[in-house]
């Protein structure tokens, strides 16, 4: 017989017994669960969150400037949860997911509910469904198209959500649905509804409108806030009531938030630089349903990176807005066919800030589609400026060096200038302002075309020659195609001590410079442009602080295209006009339809950084003695027959080209009319003829009217000048040597 003693330690050990048993029992259970939901896991895996082709090119500030849709249509920019409102996360939890941070992907206690009232009404009434089933409805294809209350496909979401919780953390969870979630029409995630329908950034949401947002996703046909307001208005309102009785906001919050009007305008695409956007996802490789592991969605969420891409530009959204709206304002007034393009950079970052690739990308009249801005062209005159800084650097020539723009050929090769007229002896200076063809030909030739085209292509200028040819004295008229880009970022040397850049549309881009000029040829070459480039002139600011413009005009062989590219200390801006299929414009020149454009976009930049204008140690200001080029100081005052001052580089003061100038010839003088005269014809005579002469010159001289070349005689021989018009003429002889005279006289009483 047992002793209560020996009964007590027995029943200890079979309870001891049962408790183990329970355990290992619960162990196996657990181990054969986990087992279980492994196996699942591999065999259904969870489908890419955002592997459906969607991509939205933003600004530099997250401004959305091109939307490309998914497979499905539907347009989503993916944000993180510290993308957005705090207000948007308080609303968003506190209604639909209050546990949201402790559950592992379903709210036992709300899905117990449901069941319960599934079992007492025989239909399901409340779906229990937490944010992490919401997302798993949001991605899997299986249970878009099933009824969210049927018990097979709620079974579904809760396996899914698991599944989510296991592979993703709870702010990854949270960014697909801020990502994912219906805002009603093809409008899916926060970000692109509080662009779409609110017009501002999901950063930027109020009280009312976080609640708007939040109540959204439960009926988003319904609740469009563009075709119901008052149906949306009320399910804000049940929002912002639930906050108040949860006690997140305070009565009088609440009440300010239901102030706030409910209105948005018509859905509809509204794209900004879409020619940029378009060139984004191409060189970024992004296609419409990219399937790449490496595509960008955000650097803290390396497993939630594929697909719809936002794909960041440096683009300004706010400058690009007004430069399109002026292209737009002026299309009107273009012939038909015509386009216009627009690229403007910050010098410092080499940042594109506005890029309007063509005039109106609504028009496919005007071949809206081809992006003028990486369009290969011909330049026209836009390349002159760097020629004049290279024979700066090589020491040929100062700012007031002798230049001869008269008729001259060059093997064969006879250039004339755009206003079919000559000047006849002119300084760099006004060579370079006046964009005279002769004087720039000449110095091409003496630089080298080769030279040239080489310099040019190490500020990120490639001269597109015809198929076999070689560089040639037509470059510096246009004989070799560029790009308004590469034009732009060689400007950008002027304001930059010499140094050329390449423009920048990815802000992931490096910063890329090169040296193209010296910074004391930029400095006398962006001076010459500005102001004329006499160092003897008074300051005159032409423009607001920093936006002085030196800038230069082009127009290619036959009026096919129109161009002005200007640098201020903190912009380049480059224009061009014409017809992207190449045929004529006549009449389009730079600068009449280009230029005007151009200081429109300039006086629309902002300042920008104040920036010191300081002339650097390599540029000095020289007298010299024109027009032999030389200092006063080698001839002595007494011999020169004019004094100039002129800037000089690296204290190199050349003398004019061989032939050029003669200081041991008499000075050429031009006899037969005297300067101001007024000559009246003979009474009953339509016409005036007259004789003059050239005297003090040898061989061949050139006459001149009004920079027209009337004809070509011996030194030593009279030319007779006829003329049947009354008004005032200018009439210049020239020699071989560049030596001229000219005086000016009028005509009157000539009967018409």
């Amino acid at each position: 017989m047992r002793t209560a003693g020996e009964a007590a330690p027995r029943g200890h050990r079979r309870a001891a017994r049962t408790l183990v048993r329970a355990a290992t029992v619960a162990a196996a259970l657990t181990i054969l669960a986990c087992a279980a939901v492994l196996a699942l896991d591999r065999a259904y895996p969870l489908p890419q969150a955002y592997a459906d082709g969607a991509v939205v090119v933003t600004a530099v500030d997250g401004t959305p400037l091109r939307n490309y849709p998914s497979r499905d249509g539907i347009w989503r920019y993916p944000v993180q949860a510290s993308d957005v409102s705090p207000l948007y996360l308080q609303t968003l939890l506190a209604y639909e997911d209050r546990w949201f941070r402790w559950h592992p992907g379903i709210n036992p206690v709300a899905m117990a509910r449901a069941a319960a009232q599934w079992l007492m009404s025989g239909h399901i009434v409340s779906g229990g469904s937490t944010l992490t089933m919401q997302v798993a409805r949001l991605i899997d294809p299986a249970l878009a198209g099933r009824p969210s209350h049927s018990v097979g496909a709620k079974m579904r979401q809760v396996l899914r959500a698991v599944q989510l919780e296991l592979h993703y953390s709870k702010d990854e969870i949270l960014a697909m649905y801020l990502s994912r979630a219906p805002m009603g029409g093809i409008v899916e995630g926060t970000e692109m509804a509080a662009r779409l329908w609110l017009g501002k950034s999901a950063r930027d949401l109020s009280a009312g409108e976080s609640a708007l947002l939040t109540a959204l996703p439960q009926s988003p046909s319904l609740l469009r806030p563009d075709r119901n307001p008052g149906l949306a208005r009320a399910a804000r309102d049940k929002v912002l009531d639930r906050m108040a009785a949860l006690d997140r906001w305070t009565a009088a919050q609440v009440a300010d938030a239901k102030m706030e009007p409910v209105m948005a305008p018509p859905l509809r695409a509204h794209w900004l630089a879409p020619l940029a956007a378009q060139r984004l996802v191409r060189e970024m490789g992004a296609p419409r349903a990219p399937a790449c592991a490496e595509c960008t969605f955000a650097p803290s969420t390396p497993r939630v990176r594929p697909g719809p891409q936002v794909i960041a530009s440096t683009i300004d959204a706010e400058l690009q807005a007004r430069v399109e709206q002026m292209l737009i304002d002026r299309v009107d007034v273009l012939p038909p066919k015509v386009s216009m393009a627009v690229l403007v950079m910050d010098n410092d970052s080499l940042a594109i800030r506005a890029y309007a690739g063509s005039a109106d990308y609504t028009d496919n009249t005007r071949y809206a589609h081809v992006d003028m801005v990486t369009a290969v062209r011909s330049p026209g005159s836009t390349l002159k400026p760097f020629l004049y800084g290279i024979a700066l650097d090589d020491g040929l020539i100062h700012s007031e060096s002798l230049l001869l723009d008269v008729p001259m050929s060059f093997s064969g090769y006879a250039p004339g200038n755009f206003q079919a007229a000559f000047s006849g002896p002119v300084s760099v200076a006004q060579a370079l302002q006046r964009s005279l063809n002769v004087p720039a030909v000449d110095l091409l030739d003496r630089v080298g075309p080769a030279h040239f085209a080489s310099v040019m292509l190490s500020g990120g200028v490639r001269l597109r020659m015809p198929a076999g040819a070689a560089p040639n004295l037509t470059l510096i008229l246009g004989g070799g195609g560029t790009t308004l880009e590469e034009l732009v970022g060689a400007y950008r040397a002027l304001a930059r001590d010499g140094l050329a850049g390449l423009p920048r549309l990815d802000p992931r881009q490096p910063l890329r410079e090169s040296r193209m000029l010296s910074a004391g040829a930029a400095w006398i070459v962006r001076d010459i442009l500005e102001g004329g480039g006499h160092p003897d002139r008074p300051f005159h600011q032409t423009g607001a602080p920093g936006k002085d413009l030196a800038w230069k005009t082009g127009t290619s062989f036959g009026f096919r295209d129109a161009w002005a590219v200007g640098v201020t200390n903190n912009w380049t801006i480059g224009v061009w006009v014409g017809r992207p299929d190449g045929t004529p414009n006549p009449g389009f020149f730079g600068a009449n339809v280009a230029a005007p454009l151009l200081r429109d976009v300039v006086s629309a930049l902002p300042d920008g950084a104040p920036r010191a204008r300081i002339r650097p140690a390599s540029v000095q200001a020289a007298v010299i003695c024109w027009p032999l080029g030389v200092r006063v100081q080698a001839m002595g005052a007494k011999m020169c027959p004019e004094q100039r001052l002129a800037w000089a580089l690296n204290n190199t003061v050349p003398p004019s080209f061989t032939g050029y100038a003669d200081p041991g010839r008499a000075p050429l003088r031009l006899a037969g009319v005297a300067q101001g005269s007024v000559l009246r014809p003979v009474p009953g005579r339509r016409l005036i003829a007259f004789d003059v002469t050239a005297t003090g010159a040898e061989g061949e001289v050139w006459w001149m009217l009004d920079g027209r070349v009337l004809g070509q005689a011996r030194a030593d021989h009279p030319f007779t000048v006829s003329l049947g018009r009354d008004g005032r003429y200018t009439l210049t002889v020239m020699d071989s040597r560049g030596r001229y005279d000219r005086i000016e006289f009028e005509i009157a009483g000539v009967t018409p």
